[in-house]
């Protein structure tokens, strides 16, 4: 038998949720074995988050070239691809030596459970049995298929459209979600004719209207053509391009391309050999894992994390999780809350949100009083010419307390992590507003949105509107 015999963690993944487990499972006294079928530091690392972001920054640097024509598209994507292998090179080692260094084992292969406390781990037909008091899972999710649109040939997957070797001339995104918009602006960006379905009232569908109307403009500036309320129906490829026909209206419609890249969701890795069934533990329709606030499965001693529960498949969301589980693991008494946890879109300009929206507080009946502030006057976002965009924070209109913020605008995921910290901790509006930010910075504009919150309640207070 080989030495990896016997953990007391095994953790099943190798993504931001299985790798940070591993980590704190060993930081925490417990012997821990991680495995992992495909890459270490899974999709996030290798075709996911990582990759796409690079390839996003690297468009905005051609876009300025462009602008004082100084851009060749073909040369820059060229260095734009090398780059992003680059920094994906330069993670997955990261994640590799972390492990290493906490003393985890590391196991190629695809698990599959024997029993409750037993998995064989597979690779190439090679098989190792590995024993285990506790189990996480953490295997991710992959993008989901259309049956009339499987993926193969010049119908991509978001994998595939990271990776493409040159500047298609022509793409056409199916769904306008987060990741539709995000790859989209950035093909767009080097020069590639974009359009867009989205079978919804508006792309970004997730967000309050007045938040996607900056992103809707530049994307129209970009060059991008999107068609919302629409369906598709079937295409048809050819040697060097595809016709993609869908109705709208009630009308019949086709649009011709080099590519199309469906972007209609993710699907929870819990089919395939992972043997769920031979363990008892079952799924929801939606192929999720049921868990409780210490992301523990109905087995009590094997935990779930990431995209194979509920709730939004966000990578710092599996981190939060591992951690949860780890720390359950070693007999903590930690628990989730989510009610702090940021969403970002890494659009032009970014979106960011944290906590609830204006809309979702006046659904559910709560009370709420709304502070504004623009980045069309900030000093700093003058500087960088980014004055698009708005920071809006949701506070409850008598103890000032925020319970929500969105963002669009430049770096809106970073300037996010201050709202989500003020809900956190349960600050007020006063205390943003009475904190001194440096100036020039874009981060004024959260102190200027705040001091508007509270001169409204201080107006409420003396019953004027």
């Amino acid at each position: 038998m080989n030495k990896f015999e016997s953990v007391e963690t095994l953790v099943i993944g190798s993504g931001p949720g299985g790798y940070v487990a591993a980590l704190r499972s060993s930081q925490l006294g417990m012997k821990t074995a991680i495995v992992e079928r495909n890459q270490i530091g899974g999709v996030c690392t290798h075709v996911g988050c990582i990759p796409s972001k690079a390839l996003i920054a690297e468009s905005h640097r051609y876009d300025v070239l462009r602008q004082f024509n100084n851009g060749d598209a073909a040369a820059s994507f060229k260095i734009a691809q090398d780059f992003k292998q680059g920094i994906v090179n330069k993670q997955a080692g990261g994640v590799s030596y972390l492990l290493k260094s906490a003393g985890v084992s590391m196991l190629e292969g695809e698990a599959s459970f024997i029993d409750e406390h037993t998995a064989i781990i597979n690779q190439s037909g090679a098989e190792q049995t590995i024993s285990f008091k506790y189990a996480i899972l953490a295997t991710g999710s992959r993008p989901i298929e259309l049956h009339a649109f499987p993926v193969g040939g010049r119908m991509l997957s978001s994998t595939e459209a990271l990776s493409l070797p040159e500047v298609p001339t022509s793409l056409i995104v199916i769904g306008g979600g987060y990741i539709g918009v995000e790859l989209g602006q950035m093909y767009a960006k080097f020069g590639t004719k974009v359009t867009i379905l989205e079978g919804g009232e508006q792309v970004l569908p997730g967000f309050e209207s007045d938040l996607v109307g900056p992103v809707i403009r530049q994307m129209k500036a970009d060059g991008i053509h999107m068609i919302t309320g629409a369906t598709a129906e079937k295409v048809v490829q050819n040697a060097d391009s595809m016709t993609l026909h869908y109705s709208h209206h009630q009308e019949q419609h086709h649009v011709t391309a080099e590519y199309a890249l469906v972007t209609i969701g993710r699907k929870p890795n819990t089919d395939g050999k992972l043997g769920l069934e031979r363990i008892g533990l079952s799924v929801t329709s939606r192929g999720l894992i049921v868990t409780d606030e210490q992301c523990r499965t109905a087995i009590p001693h094997i935990f779930a994390i990431g995209d194979i529960t509920a709730g939004p498949t966000l990578a710092h969301k599996a981190s939060y999780e591992a951690k949860i589980a780890a720390e359950a693991i070693a007999g903590h008494t930690s628990v989730v809350d989510y009610k702090a946890i940021p969403l970002v879109v890494f659009s032009n300009p970014e979106l960011a949100s944290v906590g609830l929206s204006e809309s979702e507080a006046k659904a559910r009946a709560i009370p709420c009083i709304i502070g504004k502030a623009s980045f069309g006057i900030n000093g700093r976002a003058l500087a960088l010419r980014e004055t698009e965009g708005f920071i809006k924070i949701v506070a409850n209109p008598t103890s000032g307390i925020v319970i929500g913020a969105q963002i669009v605008g430049m770096e809106a995921s970073t300037l996010i992590s201050e709202l989500g910290l003020a809900i956190e901790m349960g600050a007020t509006v006063e205390d943003l507003a009475m904190t001194i930010h440096p100036h020039p910075t874009l981060g004024e504009v959260i102190m200027e949105a705040a001091d508007n919150a509270v001169r409204k309640m201080m107006l409420n207070r003396n019953g004027r509107k």
